[in-house]
């Protein structure tokens, strides 16, 4: 059976009349969710360690800001928007001695809680609203007028309110303009590190480096590479966003889409799918972030040296000098993309 679609119609902006809204953390989805709720009429202080360098980011942007225990201290609703690997200490620390019965802890993704990395007390709502999209096009959807589509989930429901509190947040970031799904701690986690490991991020990266290599190793030249197997990339998964697949192959020559669905699926065959699977269930059974976990604790050697290493790769220099020449492309500084909180 389909799920529901939330819209505005199914919010109140009115349930967080009243309350003081805390966001802990100021890098990509923090910002967005703190603006977008001050620009809906909410108030909305910010949490950070000591030291961060978003400190004075979010003052400048009218912000006040309090170190994350007196932020949790001052507010009713907390939105945990720290990394992952930090939030168990984050909790530890500063969190837990300030929460007091009747607050929300809002998450914006379930690995925590799924994992038991943080475990709340049993007298404050537990709650995720998680836009379907990275926190720069979430700012930017709302301030277009537009919004990103988001989930939300009800892990704890002390104050038999946290549903009311969920939709509230995600109508004030713009989500229920895009169209808000109920799902669950478990799905939307055991989902989203899929989706990132198999086809969005993992998959997708090492077909476009692959495609890349073999044309390369071909002899044919790498500005000729880069075009087929990466940049072209946009164009087709703008086609399959506006209209699925079925409508992209719609818009495709003939020739392209013999190959499409007759060399595709060789490509991308069942063994494939076989191994898809079994990161399925590394998921499920918690080994991903156990290893994850241990990774950050081990000082991110592993993780720093795979980065490292895909920053190598070729199809990084080519594209820089391909995007060079191409000035409507917005150029970003990896280095200085890190999340902050």
């Amino acid at each position: 059976m389909p799920s529901k679609i939330h819209t505005d119609k199914d919010a109140d902006l009115g349930v967080l009349k009243n309350k003081t809204l805390a966001v802990l953390g100021f890098g990509s989805q923090g910002h967005a969710h703190a603006l977008n709720l001050k620009d809906s009429g909410c108030k909305v202080i910010i949490g950070l360690y000591p030291g961060s360098k978003s400190r004075d980011v979010a003052k400048k942007q009218g912000f006040q800001v309090f170190d994350t225990a007196e932020a949790v201290r001052r507010a009713d609703v907390i939105m945990v928007a720290i990394p992952d690997t930090k939030q168990a200490e984050a909790y530890k620390k500063s969190i837990a001695p300030n929460l007091t019965k009747g607050k929300t802890l809002i998450f914006s993704h379930g690995f925590s809680i799924l994992y038991k990395t943080v475990v709340p007390p049993k007298d404050v709502n537990v709650i995720m609203v998680a836009p379907k999209g990275p926190g720069h096009i979430v700012r930017r959807q709302f301030l277009e007028g537009k919004g990103v589509p988001a989930l939300i989930a009800i892990h704890q429901n002390p104050g038999k309110d946290a549903k009311k509190i969920a939709l509230a947040w995600a109508k004030g970031i713009g989500g229920t303009r895009g169209g808000v799904i109920e799902t669950t701690f478990k799905e939307e986690t055991e989902t989203d590190l899929f989706g990132e490991q198999t086809v969005l991020c993992g998959g997708c990266s090492a077909l476009v480096q692959a495609g890349f290599e073999t044309l390369i190793e071909a002899g044919y030249s790498p500005e000729m590479a880069y075009f087929e197997c990466l940049h072209e990339l946009k164009l087709i998964v703008d086609l399959m966003n506006e209209a699925g697949i079925a409508g992209m192959r719609f818009s495709i020559s003939e020739t392209a889409k013999w190959g499409d669905v007759s060399v595709g699926p060789k490509i991308i065959d069942a063994s494939v799918k076989k191994r898809m699977k079994a990161a399925l269930k590394d998921i499920q059974t918690g080994k991903f972030a156990r290893e994850w976990v241990k990774e950050y604790e081990g000082g991110y050697k592993k993780y720093n040296a795979l980065l490292k290493a895909g920053e190598k790769h070729p199809i990084e220099k080519t594209g820089a000098r391909l995007r060079g020449v191409m000035p409507w492309i917005k150029k970003k500084n990896i280095k200085g993309a890190q999340a902050a909180y």
